[in-house]
This record gives structure tokens, C-alpha cells and sequence, in this order.
């Protein structure tokens, strides 16, 4: 990002991401944390932009750079990026796939997936990431049974120690998948009480019956 080229897309898989894609599409990508790149533009531009791509992945040790201009060979490097979800779930037969999100700075990305994978460790978790991280937005995809009520506790505490993580990295709790249900008892932490309500002025104003989505993201009848 630093360089100044114009990256289209930058997404980030982790090394387990890349096993699971691996082995339910027969790739044969390296098994390593991995960024898969886009760029716009004319050929000779799309060129010379794959170049410098490469020169400042390698100057960071980057240890194998691949790229494609032709549509196929393109969708095969995409592939495992597409039809990731399915590859998780494919690793626990009978499972299901329960995704959170956050989004950091930039610069805070790497401490924010290091802490990820050692609280997937710490609460014995199968998750893998997967991210937009252009904009330090990246999801964690947790492979569960959601008849074990013990597992699902340890889901619900790395949900909500993810998100407080990345306050504490000045970060968001979400960074697509919005606030709904799950997170918005987070919502005080983020925004503080003069936000929260700010956000039931605007609320009141625009569903003065409280009608649009009751009880999702602000509960108008709640103090805090």
C-alpha cells in the first residue's frame, strides 16, 4: 500500500486457510500464510505493476511470487479466495461454520491475526482467517458443532475477546458483517455513552415506532 501502486483487491489467507483449499479443491499451493493480489488496467500496465508487485513482496522476504494475466489461469490462483467456506467445513464432517469479523489499521494487522491464533490455540478452536486486508478487515471462520454447548461457550468468548482486541488496537468490532445481535453489547466499549446516544437520536428520529429491526445493534429501551 506504501508503494502507491493501485491495488484492486488484497486478501489474505492463513496457512490452514490454504491446507483446507488445498485438500477439498486438489490445489497445490504452498501451505504458508498467503496475500492474493488484483490490478486494473491495460496490459503494459498491468505489467509493470505485477513487477513491482513482486520486487516489494521479495524485498520482504516474501518466499514465492506467482501471478497470471490469462482468465483461467487467474481463477485457478482465485479459487482457493472464492470457495473458502466450503473448504473449512469440509475439514470436520457435520460441522457447521460460524464467522466473525474485526477490522484494525493496517499497521495493527499482523499483532491482530498473531493474537487471533493464539486465542484459536489457547481455546482449543478450529478457525482459520481469511481477509480483506487492504483496509485491515479480515474474517475468522470457526469450525463447530453447534450441538456442543461447551464448544459454542468457547466460540462466544473468542467472538468477544477478538473485538475487544481490536479496540484495544484501535480497531473496530466489525468490519462488514455489522452489529446485529452478537456484538452490540460492544457497541458502549466502541462509541462511549455520548455515541450510543447520539445514535438513538437518529434512531428516534427516523422509527419514531421503534419498528425497523426492534432490539438489532441499539436497544431503544435499554440506559447505560
Amino acid at each position: 500500500m506504501q508503494s502507491g501502486l493501485p491495488v484492486a483487491r488484497i486478501e489474505f489467507l492463513d496457512e490452514k486457510m490454504v491446507d483446507a483449499c488445498n485438500r477439498f479443491y486438489k490445489l497445490s499451493l504452498d501451505v504458508l500464510p498467503t496475500l492474493f493480489l488484483e490490478f486494473h488496467g491495460s496490459n503494459n500496465n498491468i505489467e509493470m505493476q505485477g513487477q513491482l508487485a513482486e520486487e516489494t513482496c521479495k524485498s520482504f522476504e516474501c518466499l514465492k511470487f506467482d501471478y497470471a494475466t490469462e482468465p483461467n489461469k487467474r481463477a485457478d490462483l482465485w479459487k482457493a479466495r472464492h470457495n473458502l467456506f466450503y473448504a473449512a467445513l469440509a475439514l470436520k464432517q457435520g460441522s457447521k461454520g460460524y464467522i466473525t469479523d474485526v477490522c484494525v489499521p493496517i499497521s495493527a494487522l499482523p499483532r491482530m491475526i498473531y493474537l487471533t491464533n493464539k486465542e484459536l490455540k489457547r481455546l482449543q478452536l478450529l478457525g482459520m482467517i481469511a481477509g480483506h486486508v487492504g483496509d485491515g478487515n479480515f474474517h475468522v471462520v470457526l469450525v463447530v458443532d453447534p450441538k456442543n454447548v461447551e464448544e459454542m461457550e468457547r466460540v462466544h468468548e473468542f467472538s468477544m475477546i477478538l473485538a475487544k482486541e481490536s479496540l484495544d488496537l484501535h480497531g473496530t468490532v466489525t468490519g462488514e458483517h455489522g452489529i446485529g445481535l452478537g456484538k452490540k453489547q460492544l457497541l458502549i466499549d466502541e462509541f462511549g455513552l455520548q455515541g450510543i446516544n447520539t445514535m438513538k437520536v437518529i434512531k428516534q428520529a427516523l422509527d419514531p415506532l421503534n419498528i425497523l429491526n426492534p432490539g438489532k445493534v441499539i436497544d431503544m429501551n435499554k440506559s447505560f
